[in-house]
């Protein structure tokens, strides 16, 4: 039983990691200090991304002991 949480704890790990490489990098902190003026939406594929990554992270802090 060990075994398998182990590796699910192992695939979602590896499955967070792939998430949040997949993420635009033009956001954060430098819009913030660099003065953009506009509010964007996240939309589609990158709404996808951001919510899978949003789920994996909880499930991925939750499952450990």
């Amino acid at each position: 039983m060990k075994i398998l949480l182990l590796i699910i704890q192992l695939v979602v790990a590896l499955t967070l990691t792939s998430l949040i490489l997949l993420q635009n990098s033009k956001g954060g902190l430098q819009t913030q200090i660099g003065g953009a003026d506009f509010y964007r939406t996240k939309r589609g594929a990158e709404k996808i991304v951001f919510s899978l990554t949003v789920f994996f992270s909880v499930a991925f802090f939750s499952s450990r002991s």
